[in-house]
């Protein structure tokens, strides 16, 4: 177990009427579903955003200058309270050496998927951060994984324990919850814009990898000694990532690999690509007990 203190700094408290900035560090995405989501944080807080991250890039949402100067801008202003991203896809990556050394207030960001590059530069400077919906897929989710979100922002309690589906490996694991998406992460092994995952609880989750994909990224995390570091994993939703007309499922190839690393492992958590998506406070202290198959959150990401 680790000790009662995290090393992560809680975000102060938001509340309703503050002011937040939405920002779009990667792809490009749908107009409509875009304003769908603003609409429902705007209903509770005062949104401001450049216009510029309505533009295109290819498959950016507008130049590197353009999205790094917009996110840097959020990161460090001091009178947003929260930055929203808009969408994921990718893009994020790209950004990475030229936030390094920028002041980042003390505030949440918001996403997942292509924004774990974030959530890992925060992390490494000791910021909690929040895994939860982007701005194009908040208005697919129902009402309590909004109430959930805006309470994880706005109370000083601990988030509600999550349920999985499955228990891989049984155990017990106690740390501070890092990860994201599982693509993307892998993509961080190697350089210095990875957060130390010593004695965290990992959180994996992805979207159109087929077994064999996952099977491949999962092994790079072994061969870089990131199972030997992490004290437990949490398997969040793996949506599309079934080879056609194949006899084995991602499931059993993602339970194959938990079972080789022998530690406490748990899967099917409503957090990703799916139908849900819960907002998880990422850098808070979790305890996981894969047989009961419950993430309970030992502390809260708002101070």
């Amino acid at each position: 177990m680790l000790a009662s203190t995290s090393r992560y700094r809680a975000f102060p408290a938001l509340r309703p009427g503050d002011p937040v900035t939405v920002v779009a560090p990667a792809s490009p995405f749908d107009r409509a579903s875009f304003e769908a989501g603003l609409e429902i944080i705007a209903g509770r807080y005062r949104v401001q955003y450049d216009p510029g991250l309505l533009t295109r890039h290819r498959y950016l949402a507008g130049s590197d200058e353009r999205r790094l100067a917009e996110l840097a801008t959020a990161l460090a202003d001091t009178r947003a309270r929260a930055v929203f991203c808009a969408r994921g896809g990718y893009g994020m990556l790209r950004l990475l050496p030229g936030l390094e050394g920028i002041a980042i207030g003390a505030k949440p960001v918001i996403g997942f998927s292509d924004i774990t590059p974030l959530h890992q530069l925060l992390q490494r400077q000791g910021h909690v951060s929040v895994h939860g919906p982007v701005l194009t897929q908040l208005s697919r989710l129902d009402a309590p994984a909004h109430a959930r979100l805006f309470e994880l922002l706005e109370s000083q309690t601990p988030a509600e324990d999550l349920t999985g589906a499955e228990t891989y490996v049984e155990g017990v694991a106690e740390g501070p919850l890092l990860g994201g998406n599982l693509a993307v992460l892998t993509r961080l092994l190697g350089t210095p814009f990875l957060a130390p995952l010593e004695g965290a609880v990992l959180l994996l989750e992805d979207v159109g990898e087929r077994p064999y994909q996952l099977d491949r990224m999962w092994t790079h995390l072994e061969l870089a000694g990131v199972f030997r570091q992490v004290r437990g994993i949490v398997l969040g939703e793996f949506i599309g990532c079934e080879e056609k007309g194949a006899e084995y499922s991602s499931a059993q190839v993602l339970r194959e690999l938990a079972a080789a690393t022998g530690l406490p492992c748990a899967a099917g958590f409503p957090i990703g690509h799916g139908a849900q998506n819960l907002a998880v406070p990422l850098g808070t202290r979790v305890r996981l007990d894969a047989g009961s198959r419950r993430l309970s959150f030992l502390e809260s990401a708002a101070g």
